[in-house]
């Protein structure tokens, strides 16, 4: 059976922060194009501003697939998925066995082209993606603090801690440039 587009296209039924209360639902399709973009900006400012020769769209294809084992597993609340080491190191098993899974419903010919973007290693690739996703939690934060939604508040600092642990340049440099926009409303964005 060749299931894998047809799984791919359940990431919209599979919706995120299960444990806070929403005032805006994000599903994993959606936030995988939020990681996408800012993963390839990431990249892009990687390559711009310091000297770095990623290849931002294989880094953005990264970021489409990155939670896409989701589909089978369902989306675990970070304070589950990393309560206990042993919990977070069953689940990074059980992710790895969902990604082959996933693997396993392309044509055999064709897996080569989509094992290195299912499969995550720990290569400089993967860790704009990383960076991309926690920054993409903490817009999805301040977007609900916008909102008046006070549930969010301490998911923001440990995001904001997490983000400055990361020491990338480039996080640094989307937060100062691209960051403030997420704030304005489209009639201030239209007036700059």
């Amino acid at each position: 059976m060749n299931n894998f587009f047809g799984m791919l296209a359940r990431m919209k039924y599979i919706n995120r922060w299960g444990l806070m209360r929403n005032t805006i639902t994000e599903n994993i399709a959606e936030h995988s194009l939020e990681v996408a973009i800012i993963a390839h900006a990431l990249a892009v400012i990687g390559n711009t501003y310091c000297g770095k020769r990623m290849d931002p769209e294989h880094i953005a294809m990264l970021g489409i697939m990155h939670d896409a084992s989701e589909i089978i597993t369902g989306d675990m609340p970070t304070p589950i998925k990393y309560y206990a080491p042993e919990i977070r190191d069953s689940y990074k098993k059980v992710e790895r066995i969902a990604a082959k899974q996933l693997l396993s419903e392309i044509p055999e010919e064709m897996q080569p082209s989509y094992r290195d973007i299912l499969l995550e290693t720990e290569n400089e690739d993967w860790k704009y993606v990383k960076a991309a996703d926690k920054l993409s939690a903490y817009i999805k934060c301040i977007e609900e603090s916008n909102m008046g939604n006070t549930d969010f508040k301490r998911a923001q600092e440990s995001i904001q801690k997490a983000l400055d642990e990361m020491k990338m340049e480039e996080i640094h440099i989307f937060i100062e440039k691209f960051l403030p926009s997420y704030t304005m409303t489209l009639d201030e964005i239209n007036k700059q």
